[in-house]
């Protein structure tokens, strides 16, 4: 079937072709591939810069605008709290009271637990939920987002530290590491969004982090069993060999009985509660004031019969009183500085990934939108100014979040009733903890990390790609057998590995002809398109640049030298041009059009035409520049695959 082109009447009818004209009875029309209008470099270095960084306009809102409206719109960007503010009412209120009251019940247990988990004072997990969550309130974009530590950034954020500093012989180092960590994981995450560079993050693949969270929920419920079993003797290391070896070298004069039993009953206790919360979306408070409940039950039962004093270890004094300065603890200069920098990138790096998919997730459930980039400046100022008042890396929990969504949160006010109800509590009700059993810190823990293990998500990554599940079970692998740290570089080294294998092995495929269409689609996928005799059509599905410029000309001399093996095997005609559709040809650099020119004179010597269709904007420009449009001839660049085997065949001769 040939693309003729038809001419249009004034009513916009297609009119019959006028075949008494030699030229289009005889020849089908060709339509001429059109090099775009040159741009002025600046421009277009411009255009690219703002394509790259700039993609959503940020500043479209500023467009006429007069002075001090603009100024109002910057000071909004910053602050959004100044917008929605404006707009809040009762109703909103008594929807965000509700989250707020509900999420701080859940925080307060899990704070005093992840806070041991990085091997803090449980305090400091309380300061982290009072002082971040109020900035993120006047800075970040997120509606339904709850702020506090999180289980995972602080098992990292404790295994780096402790690989640096001995939280038992050296506390006050360690603590200063700690903040210093937490200040750098804010400059960070502020950095990226200042200079919007956040796409970074999105490096690590899904299916890398999905391992990732996996593994490590796993490591972190393994390092409950100190407190679950109540042993005294435990290992630093957070390997499954290592952490099983020191669980069952102390079965015999380690366990505690009493311990065992407590944090066992709960366990259960917390468990029929979030089954109860799943089953019925209702009752949604259940499972989140389950933690508090189990905190308050096990505290009063621990004071009346003092099982303290028969082993069942407890978390002690708490001290009371707001966040302390922790500004002066910050190293800025020595050999800590450079060691809390590299913490401080890698778990504000995680925890910014955690917090912007936590928010993009229910921003797409309730319909709005979040910038991320702002996003990323708000938690980088929430953990700066975290650092200086004794907080350590705080991000988005999405237990939390998730307890928030359904308690009808309807802004970030709900962060600050967080934040009012943890004030309280350091100010009045951190002696009522001393009693606590650290077996039920270890409950609450293992019963928040479980839904981290995602089993659907990796069964549905396996069926999907497999490349994403060897990610994704490398980065498992890598934290449950080895370390956190280790987990994390498997996780971005395959993460980086996918994207390299992608862009160096781009996809080919030979295509045929649809019957009774003009239309050339992948044989593969479409086994009755059918091949053109003397005509090799082939597809590059990706951008030629210098790392797969070889390969791609090497994949095409290997379908044609199978291709001319195939059809002198069936005694067909020749193979005598080869047809090269590039619409998916996003780009091409000064490698690909060598590897091009190569092929090209490759070709000649074996007497084949090298023909190109479709090439884009850039590729086309990019082609006429190099001269290489003139080197094949520029008839021999079409629009369509269909012209270019309708302009072939008359061509074609009958050897074989």
């Amino acid at each position: 079937m040939s693309a003729r082109a038809h001419p249009v009447d004034d009513d916009g009818e297609i009119s019959p072709v006028d075949t008494s004209s030699p030229r289009q009875a005889n020849t089908p029309y060709v339509h001429k591939v059109e090099v775009p209008p040159k741009q002025n470099l600046f421009n277009e270095f411009m255009y690219t810069f703002k394509e790259t960084f700039f993609h959503d306009d940020p500043l479209r809102h500023f467009k006429d605008q007069s002075k001090s409206k603009k100024l109002m719109l910057g000071i909004q960007s910053v602050f959004p709290v100044i917008e929605w503010g404006r707009k809040y009412n009762l109703k909103m209120f008594r929807g965000d009271l509700i989250a707020g009251l509900t999420i701080a019940s859940l925080c307060i247990p899990q704070d005093i637990g992840y806070a041991k988990l990085a091997s803090l004072d449980p305090k400091y997990g309380l300061y982290s939920s009072f002082v971040p969550p109020l900035v993120y309130a006047c800075m970040g974009s997120s509606k339904d987002i709850a702020i506090g530590p999180v289980a995972v950034v602080s098992l990292l954020l404790g295994t780096l530290l402790r690989a640096e500093i001995d939280p038992n012989t050296n506390p006050n180092e360690y603590l200063r590491l700690a903040f210093t960590s937490t200040f750098f994981a804010g400059v960070t995450q502020a950095a990226l969004g200042f200079f919007r560079l956040g796409f970074l993050i999105d490096f690590l693949s899904h299916a890398a982090v999905v391992g990732f969270m996996g593994g490590a929920a796993i490591t972190i419920a393994l390092q409950q069993l100190k407190g679950f079993l109540g042993i005294n003797k435990f290992t630093k290391k957070t390997d499954i060999i290592a952490v099983l070896s020191s669980v069952i070298s102390s079965a015999h004069h380690g366990w505690n009985w009493q311990t065992i039993l407590i944090s066992a009953s709960f366990l259960i206790f917390l468990l029929i509660s979030k089954f109860i919360g799943k089953k019925n979306k209702k009752l949604f408070w259940i499972p989140a004031i389950a933690p508090l409940v189990s905190v308050i039950i096990s505290t009063f039962f621990v004071y009346i019969t003092r099982a303290d004093k028969k082993g069942v270890q407890i978390v002690k004094h708490l001290d009371k009183g707001l966040n302390p300065s922790s500004l002066r603890l910050i190293y800025f200069s020595g050999d800590y500085l450079l060691k809390g920098f590299r913490i401080g990138v890698v778990s504000g790096m995680v925890a910014l990934t955690e917090a912007v998919a936590i928010g993009r997730t229910f921003a797409a459930m309730k319909d709005y939108q979040i910038d991320g980039n702002k996003e990323m400046v708000a938690l980088g100022a929430m953990n700066v100014i975290g650092s200086m008042t004794s907080c350590y890396v705080s991000t988005g929990s999405f237990s939390r979040s998730a307890v928030n969504f359904m308690a009808g949160c309807q802004t970030a006010v709900s962060n600050i009733i967080m934040s009012i109800v943890v004030l309280l509590t350091l100010l009045f009700l951190t002696p009522l903890f001393k009693y606590t059993p650290n077996a039920i810190l270890a409950a609450i823990i293992i019963n928040a990390v479980i839904p981290l293990v995602d089993v659907n998500a990796t069964i549905l990554i396996f069926k999907i790609d497999k490349l994403d599940f060897v990610a994704c079970m490398g980065a498992f692998f890598g934290v449950i057998f080895v370390s956190v740290e280790i987990g994390l570089l498997i996780a971005v080294g395959i993460s980086f590995a996918k994207i390299l294998l992608q862009v160096t092995r781009p996809r080919t495929a030979i295509l045929g002809k649809i019957p009774g269409t003009s239309v050339y689609r992948n044989i593969n996928q479409y086994p009755e398109a059918t091949r053109i005799p003397g005509v090799l059509t082939i597809r590059v599905d990706s951008a030629i640049y210098f790392s797969n410029s070889n390969y791609v000309r090497e994949r095409i001399q290997r379908w044609l030298t199978d291709e001319e093996e195939m059809v002198k095997a069936a005694s067909l005609p020749r193979i005598q041009f080869l047809i090269i559709e590039m619409s998916p040809v996003t780009d091409i650099d000064t490698s690909g059009i060598h590897a091009l020119e190569d092929l090209y004179k490759s070709l000649q010597k074996r007497d084949i035409q090298l023909v190109l269709a479709n090439p884009g904007p850039p590729v086309i420009n990019k082609l006429h520049v190099s001269h290489f449009a003139d080197l094949i001839g520029h008839d021999k660049i079409f629009l369509t695959v269909a012209e270019a085997v309708d302009s072939c065949s008359p061509k074609l001769s009958d050897e074989v």
